[in-house]
Formats: structure tokens, sequence, C-alpha cells
């Protein structure tokens, strides 16, 4: 074997940093924490490489934080701080409770209306079989909180062992707020309590509020629309709000990044400066997998990544490669095959969408894609790798 032929495909490197704290030079850091790896592990950078840094520590640098008295004013001055449903959050300590509580300091009283069996992404209240023993239609039934302990009885969560239900009915009270709980999944329910409306839902928001105003609500909010602004000094995020946020204290959520285009660019302009190649470069939150034991969807961000270079942008365009193997190719062997196989990658069509040769393919976001495997690899723990370096995957067979 030729001591040039490369028998490596992509690799996904943590990359260790210091840690992060408002008004430091993120890019700076980055390129510093990235060229230091590369020296001490013995390995180079190359064209396309993609540099990844996650969301929190770009939000942590800026600042972007918010106290619950900073949401409650929020709630208060766009909702006339009254009677106020919300709707559809997702069953979680570290993504919604302090969010909860700053609503619940801003008005007099939350309708919280649960989405069953599951929120969202996939946390389980109660499991579909359990709803067919009882006779419970899901798309149709409204059950209210009694009726829901009568059938069910009380629900911890697998993972976390918090039964959600009376947690957040705990939290709202003890804001001073009245708390009622009702449990439905057609958005239009929660019109029969209040015409004040905050839909908590991620992903299927924008389909919330519009069924909502076509339903005649007074006031329809989502959380992208809370602290879209600066509230007395906080921090905020026009795009997304209070999506994306994370708990930071008891009483301080860090919010999403905002404005991240200018750190990507620089980030991929320094390293071009400092050694000629031409990286990616990507801001990534939460990965956009499934756990299968859980059943609960990772992507509690709204967007995997709020910023990436230009190079990042569409779907993969790639062969499969059992499909020439296993069909095309299928007569061939040894050295026939491997050369008929590369000659086909490099006369690949530009775009291959339709073609059976793509088939089986995965023809999602390349920041989707690049941004889970980031997100696995640097974890949401204790491993203090901050930014991923990701190597070779734009390379295919072909690559010596």
């Amino acid at each position: 074997m030729s001591n040039e032929t490369r028998c490596v495909g992509t690799v996904s490197r943590g990359i260790r940093c210091p840690i992060i704290r408002k008004g430091d030079d993120m890019a700076e850091i980055v390129c510093t924490s990235v060229l230091q790896a590369a020296e001490s592990d013995g390995f180079s950078l190359r064209d396309r490489d993609v540099i990844a840094v996650t969301e929190s520590v770009v939000a942590r640098a800026q600042g972007n934080y918010a106290g619950i008295d900073d949401i409650a004013h929020d709630v208060r001055s766009k909702t006339g701080g009254g009677h106020v449903g919300v709707i559809f959050p997702i069953l979680s300590r570290n993504r919604f409770a302090i969010c909860l509580r700053g609503i619940a300091l801003g008005v007099k009283k939350i309708t919280l209306m649960l989405s069953y069996p599951s929120d969202e992404v996939g946390n389980q209240l109660v499991s579909l079989d359990r709803l067919d023993e009882a006779g419970v239609d899901p798309y149709t039934d409204l059950l209210t909180l009694e009726k829901y302990r009568e059938l069910f009885g009380e629900n911890k969560h697998e993972f976390t062992g918090v039964d959600y239900v009376s947690y957040y009915q705990e939290l709202i009270t003890a804001c001073g707020a009245q708390a009622e709980i009702i449990f439905a999944n057609n958005p239009k329910k929660i019109l029969d309590y209040t015409d004040t409306v905050i839909a908590c839902d991620i992903h299927s928001r924008a389909r919330t509020k519009r069924i909502l105003k076509n339903a005649g609500a007074r006031v329809v909010l989502g959380l992208d629309d809370i602290l879209t602004q600066s509230v007395n000094g906080s921090g905020c995020n026009e795009k997304y709000g209070l999506l994306g946020s994370n708990k930071a204290n008891e009483d301080t959520v860090k919010l999403f990044p905002r404005n991240c285009e200018p750190l990507v660019n620089e980030i991929q302009s320094r390293i071009l400066e400092k050694t000629g190649k031409h990286v990616e470069v990507m801001v990534y939150g939460d990965g956009a997998f499934k756990d299968p034991q859980g059943k609960i969807w990772e992507l509690a961000d709204p967007v995997v990544s709020p910023a990436y270079t230009e190079g990042l942008r569409g779907t993969p365009n790639e062969l499969k490669l059992k499909f020439l193997a296993d069909d095309k190719f299928r007569a061939l062997s040894g050295e026939a095959l491997k050369q008929a196989i590369s000659e086909t990658i490099r006369q690949k069509d530009a775009n291959l969408k339709g073609s059976m040769s793509s088939e089986g393919t995965t023809p999602r976001q390349l920041t989707d894609l690049i941004g889970s495997l980031c997100d696995l690899t640097s974890g949401s723990g204790d491993k203090g790798t901050p930014v991923v370096l990701v190597q070779g995957y734009f390379d295919n067979y072909t690559n010596e």
C-alpha cells in the first residue's frame, strides 16, 4: 500500500478551551485552542475542515442573560398580567421551568395546557398503551387535572424522576399566581379558558399561533416573542426570544446567542491568515437526533445552528456505495470494482436529488448533520470541549 493512501475518513475531535466568561474574545480563544491542539496532538488543518463552537459559550461571552424579573416585566407588558393560557411547554427543569417562573411572576393566573401523552420533544406523561386502556383519544379529548389523576395517577419522568405536572403546578403557585392544569392537543381548547395565550412549543409554534389567531384569541405570543428586546439592561434575542434558553442559576436564564455571523466569519478569516487553510465554521446547539430508549428528540433549541459560514449551506450530495457495489457493479471485484466506483464518484452530477444511485443517503441540512456529530462529541457535561474540529467530512472514497 502506498504511503500516500489515506486510510481514515471523518474525524471529530473535542477541543479543550479555557472557561469562557463575559467579554472574552471568542474568535481569539477558538483559533488559539484549535491551533494549540493541532500542535500538541500532531495533526494539521486542511481545507474544508469544520470548526464548531457550542452556542452556550458564545452566549456566555456575549453576556446574554436575563433574570426572571425581566421575563415577568415583558410578559406583564405584553399580556396585561391577568389570566394567561400557557400551552404546549416541554417538560424540562433546565429548559422551561425557569421561564415558567418568570411568566408566573408576571400574571395573576395561569391555565397550563400540557400536550399528552408526551411533549413536543418526546418527554412522556403517560404511554399510548395506557391511553388506549382508558379509552382516551388524545386527538380530541381534553382532560382536567382531576380526570388525569383519576385515570393515570402520578407519573414520574423515566430519566429525571420528576412528576412534571405537580412540579409545574407548585412552581406557579410559589410565584403567587393561581394555577389550573389541563391536558389537550388542540390549541383552540385553551380559548374556553382565556383569550390571552403564550404558545410554548418550539418547532410547531408558527402553526399553533396561526390557529389561535384565526380562532379569535385576543393576544397570542410565543416564547420567541418574549425578551426580543432588552428589559432593564437584560440580554435578549431579537429572533428567538426565550427559545433556546437554558437555566443559568435559580433566577437567571442564558439566552440563545445573538448575531453570531460576525464570529464565524472572523474565525474563518483568522485561521486562513494563520494557516492558509480555508475552514468552515459554525455555532451549534442541540443535535437533531432521537433517543431510542426514552423516545426523546434532542432538539429543544429552535435550530441546530444559528450561524455558519457559506460553505456549510445545503445538503450532502453523495452516491450510495452499497448500491454501486451490489447493483451497478455487482459483476466486478477487487481493483476493477474500486476503479469503477471511484470513477463514478468523480463523474457524479452536482445535484443527485431523485437519482436511484443516491437512494438511502441522508439528505438533511449539512449544519444539522454536523451539529449533531458535534453535540455528541462535546456532550453536555464536564468534558470541557466546547469547540469541536471535524476533519474529512467532505471527503469521499476518491480522496487520497
